[in-house]
């Protein structure tokens, strides 16, 4: 399976802040943004990546992951001139999705919780259809709603309805087969002139080809795409990494637990930073498996 991920659009709600750079490469907490949503990618064993960006900010992203090799995967980037809706990036990433699955996930949705690599593993299985999530939300009317029966048949979805069905909204992370592309093609622009990736589930779903998967309690859901978000999305990490010393989204720990680089490849990688807090991380996780 491959990776898409989309951290184009202008950040319009974090103005003046993102007027001299990517809402995407914004810290949250000790990383930059995108850490978090290419660490969910790495979890579902993903090692090729199609990042899409803006023209003026995908030099930023290439000067930040570069091919990927040190983190053991393969980086290519593409210009989105003008945001276009999230289903655009079939449409625009066809070449390099060719005959494969692929995940879609949002540079701004942050994740963690308890069973999360295990939910991703399994949705990235996917041969025949597509998988979305749930997560229960006090104000669905403000995302994409979905409606499923007790046995998880997803009976409808909807786009920020005004009564909706469900409090269940579909947060920014897709998987699906490799019929995507076509799928995509087939679909009409909304009224807002863009390929909507509601339209694109639907259509999965009048194929009875679109499985949900719920994310309960134990899973943190966030959005940093308000100043207030992002403050609060900052908040969260930096007490959970406190608090259990561990670090959330380090992809370069994640890349050497999932088998990705070696353990001579991460020092390198430590002793680049050993000057600060999360190079020190580093060279923890590397005495800790040479103690075991």
């Amino acid at each position: 399976m491959k990776g898409i991920i989309l951290a184009g659009g202008y950040g319009s709600r974090l103005y003046p802040i993102t007027l001299g750079t990517s809402k995407q490469l914004l810290p949250v907490y000790d990383k930059p943004m995108i850490y978090y949503p290419l660490s969910m990618l790495m979890f579902a064993g993903i090692r090729e990546i199609l990042l899409i960006s803006t023209p003026e900010d995908l030099p930023n992203y290439r000067r930040l992951f570069g091919e990927g090799k040190d983190l053991g995967l393969s980086f290519q980037y593409l210009e989105q001139p003008n945001p276009g809706g999230l289903a655009e990036a079939f449409i625009y990433g066809k070449e390099f999705i060719q005959n494969s699955p692929v995940c879609l996930i949002l540079g701004d949705n942050i994740f963690f919780g308890t069973g999360l690599p295990d939910k991703l593993n399994r949705a990235a299985r996917i041969a025949d259809g597509a998988v979305i999530f749930a997560y229960p939300v006090r104000d669905p009317e403000r995302y994409g709603v979905v409606e499923f029966d007790e046995n998880y048949c997803v009976v409808s979805l909807e786009e920020k309805p005004k009564k909706p069905r469900s409090n269940y909204a579909v947060p920014g992370i897709y998987f699906y087969d490799n019929q995507v592309c076509e799928v995509a093609k087939s679909i009409t622009r909304s009224h807002r002139g863009e390929l909507e990736i509601t339209d694109l589930n639907n259509e999965y779903r009048k194929m009875g080809k679109l499985h949900v998967e719920v994310l309960g309690r134990g899973v943190a859901w966030l959005d940093a795409g308000t100043p207030e978000s992002l403050l609060q999305a900052s908040s969260f990490v930096q007490a959970v990494e406190e608090r259990q010393g561990l670090m959330i989204a380090c992809v370069e720990e994640i890349a050497y637990r999932m088998g990705f680089i070696d353990k001579i490849q991460l020092r390198k990688l430590a002793n680049k930073i050993s000057g600060n807090h999360y190079g020190a991380y580093l060279k923890e996780v590397i005495n800790e498996n040479e103690q075991r």
